[in-house]
This record gives structure tokens, C-alpha cells and sequence, in this order.
């Protein structure tokens, strides 16, 4: 339905917290993954689904659409119909670059995999390959403070990459026919925000078993990363 909201086509409540709307956007996406999927509205329904995540998955911008969203049901025609000529605006103008842009369905494609995926590619690789070293140099004592700077500014540099990664994986939409490679990007960078996440949990508590959950989360993020490559090889 192209009158559903952000929340409705993630199924959640306006009141959901942002922990459910990401455990919302995953069952969804493993239920219209594009493998799965044999009728061609799957692009449709998983691009919707990218769109909605974007924008309430993100705490700030989903409070920027509450805000308009609010505007929209206050009986105000005159701002109903500012709000609308804007969305329009805007829509138009994001499909202009993409007409301008576009030179042929493949050379659109090879024109999204140089100026998105592989930027992000590469702030994954970033993020993924120290990790093991990191690791075995604050294993020879967790409890040394120079170490465990180390490793914490190592995190801190993962979470700048993975906000650079999701910037730009965000800033265009994916061309058709790759889909499936956005969304396991999409699915990627979240791993990855997990992981990190729990490894601060451990630079916090020295409690091994969140370093173990984020060794865990990176591992999937390197199958999905890998998914995401053996989707790209026919088109290279």
C-alpha cells in the first residue's frame, strides 16, 4: 500500500522502541529477501522495507517524520498540501539524478557498485581485518590500561567507519536487480554496529562473554559480506 506508514510497513508500533524496530527489520527481511521471493514485487516490498528502516531506524530521523507526521494529521490543509508538493519535490528530484545518471541498465549498475558498494566494501574491510590482532594484543593482559586504550580507540575508529559505510550505502538507491546486495549490506553494517557494541560492553566490564557475542556478530558479518561479493562477481 503506497499510503502505509514507515511503521506500519515495518509492522511495529509508533510507540516501538528502536531495539523492536530493528528486530522488526530483520524478520522482515529474511521473509522478503529477494532468494526468496519468486514474484517480481519482492524488489518492491524489500525496497520499501530498506526505505522504512532508514528513516524510523534512525532515532533522529524518525523523529524529524513523527514531526511531520504530526503535521500531516492536524487538520492544517494548507501544510497537508505544502508537506505533499515537498514530498513530490523531493521525489522528483531524487529520480532526476537518477535519470541523469543513468546510461543503460548496466551502466547504471556499474555506476552504483564504484560509488556506493565499494566504499562500503572497504569501510567493512576496515572494520573486520584488525580485529584479530586487536584481539591478540589485548589478550596478553586485558587488565593493562595502555592495551585496553589500544583497543578501545580501535573501536572508535570501527564506529566511525561503519557511520561513513551506512552514509553512503543510504545516500542512493540501489539500481534493480541488486537488492539483494544492498540488503545484505543493510544486514552487514548492523551486525557489525552490534558487535562493536558489545565489545564496549567488555572494554566496560572485562566480562569475557560480550567479547565472545561481538567475535560472534563479526563472524556473521563476514558471511554476509561474502554473500553480498558472490552477488557482485556475475556483474563485475
Amino acid at each position: 500500500m503506497t499510503n502505509q506508514t514507515h511503521y506500519q510497513t515495518l509492522e511495529v508500533a509508533e510507540t516501538a522502541t528502536q531495539a523492536e524496530i530493528k528486530q522488526a527489520y530483520r524478520r522482515l527481511v529474511k521473509q522478503f529477501h529477494p532468494d526468496r521471493q519468486t514474484q517480481p514485487t519482492g524488489h518492491d516490498q524489500i525496497a520499501r522495507i530498506n526505505q522504512a528502516y532508514e528513516v524510523i531506524g534512525d532515532p533522529q530521523r524518525r523523529q524529524v517524520y513523527d514531526r511531520q507526521r504530526q503535521g500531516w494529521g492536524s487538520g492544517d490543509a494548507a501544510m497537508a498540501a505544502s508537506q505533499r508538493a515537498q514530498r513530490t519535490a523531493d521525489l522528483q528530484d531524487l529520480y532526476r539524478q537518477q535519470r541523469q545518471a543513468h546510461r543503460g541498465a548496466d551502466h547504471q549498475r556499474q555506476d552504483w557498485l564504484k560509488q556506493v558498494y565499494l566504499p562500503v566494501d572497504r569501510w567493512i574491510g576496515k572494520v573486520l581485518a584488525p580485529l584479530r590482532g586487536e584481539i591478540r594484543q589485548l589478550s596478553a593482559d586485558p587488565f593493562d590500561d595502555e592495551l585496553m586504550a589500544t583497543f578501545q580507540t580501535y573501536l572508535e575508529h570501527c564506529r566511525d567507519w561503519l557511520g561513513q559505510a551506512r552514509t553512503r550505502l543510504e545516500s542512493v538507491v540501489s539500481p534493480p536487480g541488486l537488492a539483494g546486495v544492498t540488503t545484505d549490506l543493510h544486514h552487514c553494517l548492523g551486525q557489525l554496529e552490534d558487535g562493536v557494541e558489545e565489545m564496549e560492553r567488555f572494554t566496560l566490564s572485562y566480562e569475557e562473554s560480550y567479547l565472545h557475542t561481538g567475535e560472534e556478530l563479526f563472524r556473521i558479518a563476514r558471511q554476509l559480506r561474502q554473500e553480498a561479493r558472490d552477488r557482485i562477481k556475475p556483474l563485475a
